[in-house]
């Protein structure tokens, strides 16, 4: 969804004009965030997607007669209708959206909206939506697992630090999805990074990184503490922090070894599993496949 401001931040640059149709309102189905925006420009270039399926079009139709004539419009799309016309697409969701033109002046917001680096607020007539910050993911450890964890991440809208005292390893043709690479040892970093909206998920297989590591994210209220390793590393961990005064119900913080259980070898599926077990804490859910299950599907 950003990266869709990103372009639209480029096309108000570059003087080219454009009309945007943007979420305001979802009922039952989550399909896709509120905020969430589709650019149309005057070349008929399309950047971003609504979720709407076959109702794309009617959105873009919509969006072009706004880059016409600067009106701004309410589109309400009905993805409830299952009939042969929709193509099945039903899901169970109603969508409101707000098709309106930005002026030049737009591009500096879309272009923070896309950072991430902080809250930015957007106002389209009476709607309001406050896009927040990205969500920070730290991994301790510069290591080929974190390199796609970054990759991945990123697209997740993770803000991703890497943290690393060793020059070699901590670098950017390393890891060069990484937001940020921070040479320094965990303890002397993370007291001041750590925060209610910060995962942490420590890879280096060296206790003199997991271990300070360790004891930082359990003294913050960090939500999510995932430690890599066999369970016999797992043990020896706690084991050090036990020793330290962690009691059982900070220990039960970490989840360790972390990931699902989804049977991956390469870094790349590691890297799945984890981020797959983050999202799904995050979400309250507990990363059972959809099929086991009657609940809803967002």
């Amino acid at each position: 969804m950003r990266q869709t401001f990103s372009t639209i931040a480029q096309w108000l640059d570059a003087g080219v004009p454009c009309a945007l149709a943007t979420l305001t309102d979802l009922r039952a189905a989550k399909t896709a965030p509120i905020g969430t925006t589709v650019a149309v420009d005057a070349d008929g270039r399309i950047a971003g997607n609504i979720g709407a399926g076959c109702y794309e079009s009617e959105i873009i139709e919509s969006a072009q007669r706004t880059l016409a004539d600067g009106v701004l419009r309410s589109l309400d799309v009905n993805l409830d209708i299952d009939d042969e016309l929709a193509g099945g697409t039903a899901c169970g969701s109603v969508m409101r959206l707000s098709i309106w033109r930005p002026d030049r002046a737009f591009a500096d917001h879309a272009r923070a909206i896309a950072a991430g680096e902080r809250a930015v607020t957007l106002t389209i007539g009476t709607f309001e939506h406050v896009f927040p910050a990205k969500d920070p993911l730290i991994l301790i450890g510069a290591t080929a697992l974190a390199a796609d964890l970054a990759a991945i991440a990123r697209r997740m809208d993770m803000r991703v630090t890497v943290v690393d005292p060793r020059p070699a390893f901590a670098t950017e043709e390393r890891i060069p999805d990484a937001h940020a690479i921070v040479r320094a040892w965990p303890d002397d970093y993370l007291p001041l990074a750590l925060s209610s909206r910060t995962a942490i998920v420590v890879l280096s297989h060296d206790p003199k990184f997991d271990v300070p590591a360790l004891r930082c994210a359990l003294r913050s209220n960090a939500p999510y503490i995932g430690l890599l390793g066999s369970r016999r590393a797992q043990a020896a961990r706690r084991a050090a922090l036990r020793a330290e005064g962690f009691d059982d119900a900070a220990l039960d913080r970490i989840r360790g070894p972390v990931g699902l259980d989804i049977g991956g070898t390469t870094t790349a599926e590691t890297a799945i599993s984890i981020l797959a077990e983050l999202v799904a804490q995050r979400s309250g859910r507990n990363g059972r496949p959809l099929f086991a299950h009657q609940g809803a599907i967002h």
